[in-house]
């Protein structure tokens, strides 16, 4: 899933999508999903919705109406072909996830996944997606980030920069559970590799309130 700027070049338009959901839809990916997304419930805010890769997992039975924001329109089409063929409508918005036009509180549950990596401010994005949590309301994460092996992390800081020009802004150093303290959640984290090569397969899934 991505939040990057709105696309500027032919890659960004017509390739980088297509890159974008193959790399997410890889089974390793789909299996974190699995892991968080049947647990959204109520109103639901998805972050950063991309290709709509999570919409299969959603349990409807559970699901009262789903919002999905992200700016890159380009990828619009496909997530309305998988609602579609998921059976569950989302009311797609071209939204930026640091400027969430919706009252406090009005979301039981938000779901982010394999979006902070992207979004250029986190903690300002992060920060929206606790406002607009009712109280008790539960954020749903997987992502990846820092790895904990100096090995690696040492990899992820010199890749990063060509990383993120080739991968839609997408960064490979970003903290997850640092981050969700520093907005003011709550988190239960799980952690791990999940998918090769390393610098790009560390993972942080769970649950998080705001504390």
């Amino acid at each position: 899933m991505t939040t990057a700027p709105a696309p500027d070049s032919w890659y960004d338009r017509h390739l980088l999508p297509w890159l974008v959901d193959f790399a997410c839809g890889l089974e390793p990916i789909a299996r974190q999903r699995r892991k968080v997304i049947p647990q959204a419930s109520g109103r639901v805010l998805e972050v950063g919705i991309g290709t709509g890769l999570n919409l299969r997992f959603y349990d409807r039975q559970r699901v009262q109406a789903l919002v999905g924001v992200d700016p890159a329109q380009q990828m619009h089409r496909l997530a309305q072909r998988r609602s579609r063929a998921a059976g569950i409508a989302v009311d797609l918005r071209p939204l930026s996830a640091d400027r969430l036009p919706f009252e406090a509180g009005s979301f039981d549950t938000v779901v982010c996944t394999y979006t902070l990596c992207t979004v250029p401010d986190p903690q300002a994005a992060l920060a929206e997606m606790r406002r607009v949590l009712r109280p008790g309301g539960t954020l749903l994460f997987a992502e990846h980030g820092l790895a904990p092996d100096a090995a690696v992390a040492r990899w992820q800081h010199r890749l990063e920069p060509l990383w993120a020009r080739l991968a839609g802004g997408c960064h490979l150093t970003r903290d997850v559970p640092f981050l969700l303290r520093e907005a003011g959640f709550a988190a239960t984290v799980e952690a791990g590799y999940v998918a090769w090569p390393r610098f790009a397969g560390y993972n942080f899934w769970g649950a998080a309130s705001a504390a």
